[in-house]
């Protein structure tokens, strides 16, 4: 568990330091109408009836962390010349519940065209890593993260702990097809069918763990049962493809199209809009890894420890010195952040958009050895041409309060955004940020195509 909170806080700093952060799924700009590949992340049936004839993703990179301890004030940031404060300018809201989550999401060369007029297909590679501790307690995860030297005494009853580290790559692919197509509307249907290569991952469970610590005789005294394991050869310093081991998963999605009445003139021919409302429902990342070999050891948590001991040695020699375990090597099934996706898309003119998204977890967040997403609801409103988009999402992101507001945009090949710049640049407090970067080669449809 020490090494799950050490990776927990290098996470956490690497985001929030880095001038490259890391974001939940490139926030905003899935729903663009021009966004091609990335909207298949979303919806696959998104692959059909796209604006693109065909496009090539490059390269795209997109990550997110937060947690409900950790607060910075970004302001005080310009200031990080002069030396960063943890004691003033970061905020501590311990509890014996908290959460630490986050994930990096790496498309890499991808492509989706046009088979005819009522089908397309895709194909994406991507590479993905998870990391999620839910319900630790905040001054226990402060003392082993930072040290026991100035903490003072404190008691901590934790209740269903949890924590994975999972890292996996893909290749998808997605065919979709319209299947109802009248004047009122038109219904699409994707899938996405994705074979997995798990680089590996650690794990941790508890369904009650308690600690004490006194700061006279410098002891922790713990109580309770903690399962901790990992899978064969896996280092989160150094994750590596090389030996993977394989899998599957999929992505099903339906979108609806209410068409509009309203017509305008293209070229002194009168055409209808694409739509006025659009409707998506989908269920993402369907299935789990298999790994062999893995070693998972259940400890008997009641015991005392010499808190000097945290520094000195890793967390394998620090339990097995100090806590009776029992050791099974054999086969244990990391499962993907499961979720159901749905979002309503209005078009409030011809080039302005808002559309509402909701993100829900299908994974308990207490359920050993699988990763989630954390619960999200955005109102986004876009400008979007052929050439430039620009979206601004405000969200509502489980365990945390109050709006994340970002920006981002989309100018021929390349795209920037952040779903959290806005809010964290205003707040005093900021527990989340994310932010993603792309460039890919779009082909679009003639003006006739991209009306229909």
């Amino acid at each position: 568990m020490n090494y799950l909170l050490k990776s927990a806080s290098f996470l956490l700093l690497f985001v929030i330091f880095s001038p490259y952060g890391h974001s939940q799924s490139y926030i905003g700009n899935t729903m663009d109408n021009y966004s091609g590949v990335h909207s298949l992340l979303l919806n696959p049936a998104h692959v059909v009836g796209s604006k693109t004839k065909f496009e090539f993703n490059i390269f795209s990179a997109s990550a997110f962390v937060g947690n409900d301890y950790l607060g910075v004030d970004f302001s005080n940031l310009r200031n990080i010349g002069d030396g960063f404060s943890f004691d003033s300018d970061v905020s501590k809201t311990p509890s014996d519940r908290n959460n630490f989550f986050g994930n990096a999401d790496i498309l890499g060369p991808s492509v989706m065209f046009r088979l005819n007029e009522k089908s397309s297909l895709g194909i994406n590679t991507r590479v993905r890593t998870f990391f999620n501790i839910h319900n630790i307690s905040g001054l226990f995860y402060e003392s082993i993260s930072d040290g026991f030297d100035s903490q003072s005494d404190f008691q901590a009853n934790m209740e269903d702990l949890a924590g994975t580290i999972h890292a996996w790559g893909e290749l998808g692919l997605t065919y979709g097809r319209i299947i109802l197509d009248n004047e009122s509307g038109r219904l699409k249907f994707g899938t996405t069918l994705k074979y997995l290569g798990g680089a590996g991952g650690l794990f941790t469970s508890s369904p009650q763990l308690s600690a004490a610590f006194n700061s006279n005789a410098g002891i922790l005294t713990t109580g309770g049962t903690l399962d901790y394991g990992y899978t064969s050869g896996f280092d989160t310093e150094n994750i590596e493809f090389t030996d993977f081991t394989g899998g599957f998963g999929a992505d099903f999605g339906l979108v609806y199209e209410l068409k509009s009445k309203d017509e305008f003139p293209v070229d002194s021919v009168y055409l209808p809009k694409p739509y006025k409302l659009r409707f998506g429902i989908s269920i993402l990342d369907i299935g789990s890894i298999n790994y062999n070999g893995a070693t998972e050891v259940s400890y008997d948590m009641n015991g005392t420890v010499d808190v000097v001991e945290f520094d000195e040695k890793d967390l394998e020699d620090l339990l097995n010195e100090n806590f009776q375990g029992t050791e099974v090597i054999g086969n244990r099934s990391l499962g993907l952040p499961s979720s159901l996706q749905a979002f309503v898309d209005y078009n409030v003119s011809k080039k302005f958009f808002l559309s509402l998204h909701g993100a829900y977890s299908l994974r308990n967040s207490s359920t050993f050895r699988v990763s989630n997403i954390i619960n999200t609801i955005s109102v986004t409103p876009r400008f979007e041409s052929k050439g430039i988009s620009i979206y601004s999402p405000l969200s509502l992101r489980q365990y945390q309060s109050g709006i994340h507001w970002g920006i981002g945009f989309r100018s021929g090949p390349f795209m920037i955004g952040s779903g959290s710049v806005l809010s964290n640049l205003l707040s005093s407090s900021s527990k989340s940020t994310d932010v993603f970067i792309g460039f890919k080669v779009p082909i679009f449809k003639d003006k006739a195509q991209d009306l229909k």
